[in-house]
């Protein structure tokens, strides 16, 4: 994961500086883990309905494009979310937009659940859960990351800040799908108990988070006149960084998983007799699993060369969609959980870091905004799934796999080539 940017940029490491009232050390108290399990709840939201794709195609007799176009209405309905909920949590606060978020990710599930028995419900549950996810990864990244520095971590280690906040999302991602899938597969009603455990989850969080501090410095602005909006000579992020380091690597950081939880496992499950539901669930945990996996490797990376986590994670991003073309051409889903490990592992590689170079681009009363901005782009790679749908009816799906390989591999290229840029726009005459 990339951590020398928050080494290199004084502005990441003053993110978080004393802010108002609210202010105090976390010592042994870890308020960032109050705020963190509201991102596990966040991921965990996502990705149940992404393993459950099978079971309303079989149980609910929902065509395959009704299907395709409800996982797609989470993305239409998350990027207003990100945002909005960006910008209005540097200036209302990140705590009432990130607990207010919340209850409305609560909220969908139940409309998710009872859409067992009034499908007409699923449309609005689906968008609501990407609005409340959108704000929800906009607030409380950037609450989880503040509260992650000094004076809430005192002791806290160089990188930790930036990439926490996305290790959560990746838990429930990886626990999500999963729990969902085996519900699914054994326990009775499953399209309406598998959502249980996130309301579940998501009510803990909401009660848990509800103590922790707020760290966006909504007090010192008011009591030095600038009222509930941003600063007026509030620094300008840093557009360029933005442009050339998160921008061309972001759609890939959730294009890879999404082809690997929701587009995979429909290519290979004619051979799974009944067991395509708990394929997909496996499916949805090995993707963000292995993200989770590939830190250690990924911080190494980013100690030795700073952008080289962004280009290791478009590279085995490359490397998973070339061994999806044989899994798919064949229908091997063994040799489908690898290409799905490895694009798990590229998004973890991808995600740790655009998110330390969102935050290196942005000045603490920018970052909710800025954060938001990275998550926007890269969850428009979500729609993926969708496109690939659509792009089958001309060209074969092991053919567009190898298109998917082709272009990765060419964003890494440019990647590097806009580093060299700007190294050299860096290096005096």
């Amino acid at each position: 994961m990339s951590e020398t940017p928050e080494t290199h940029s004084p502005r990441t490491t003053t993110a978080s500086r004393p802010p108002g009232r609210d202010a105090r050390p976390a010592g042994g108290n870890r308020p960032w883990l109050r705020t963190g399990w509201m991102m596990t709840a966040s991921g965990w939201s996502a990705n149940q309905f992404s393993a459950l794709l099978g079971a309303y195609r079989s149980e609910l007799g929902l065509s395959e494009s009704t299907v395709t176009g409800l996982f797609a209405v989470y993305v239409v309905g998350l990027v207003p979310g990100l945002l909005l909920g960006g910008p209005l949590a540097d200036r209302r606060g990140r705590r009432p937009v990130a607990l207010t978020a919340l209850a409305v990710n609560l909220l969908s599930s139940c409309l998710l659940m009872a859409g067992s028995a009034a499908t007409g419900l699923l449309l609005p549950g689906r968008f609501l859960t990407g609005i409340s996810a959108g704000a929800l990864l906009a607030a409380g990244s950037a609450w989880v990351k503040e509260l992650s520095c000094p004076p809430y971590a005192p002791d806290a280690a160089a990188g930790t800040a930036a990439r926490r906040a996305g290790l959560f999302v990746s838990a429930g991602f990886a626990s999500g799908g999963l729990v969902a899938a085996l519900i699914a597969q054994w326990l009775p009603h499953p399209m309406a108990t598998a959502y249980l455990p996130h309301v579940v989850l998501s009510a803990v969080a909401w009660v848990v988070a509800y103590g922790a501090p707020e760290t966006g410095r909504r007090a010192d602005r008011t009591r030095s006149g600038a009222g509930a909006g941003a600063p007026a000579h509030a620094a300008a992020p840093d557009w360029r960084r933005f442009r050339r380091a998160v921008l061309p690597l972001a759609p890939w950081v959730f294009a890879a998983p999404a082809v690997g939880f929701a587009t995979l496992p429909g290519l290979v499950d004619g051979g799974l007799a009944g067991w395509s539901t708990v394929y997909a669930g496996i499916a949805t945990a090995v993707v963000p699993g292995s993200g989770l996996l590939v830190q250690p490797l990924a911080r190494r990376l980013a100690a030795r060369h700073r952008p080289a986590g962004g280009a290791a994670g478009l590279g085995v991003i490359t490397a998973g969609l070339g061994l999806a073309v044989p899994a798919a051409a064949g229908a091997r889903p063994g040799l489908a959980l690898v290409a799905a490990a490895l694009l798990g592992a590229g998004y973890g590689l991808a995600l740790s870091f655009g998110l330390t170079e969102a935050a290196a681009a942005a000045p603490p009363e920018r970052l909710a905004m800025v954060t938001s901005l990275f998550w926007t782009a890269a969850y428009l790679g979500m729609l993926t799934p969708y496109a690939l749908a659509l792009l089958s009816r001309w060209w074969s799906m092991p053919v567009l796999l190898a298109a998917g390989a082709v272009l990765a591999a060419l964003t890494c290229g440019a990647l590097a080539a806009l580093h060299r840029t700007a190294e050299a726009d860096r290096t005096p005459a």
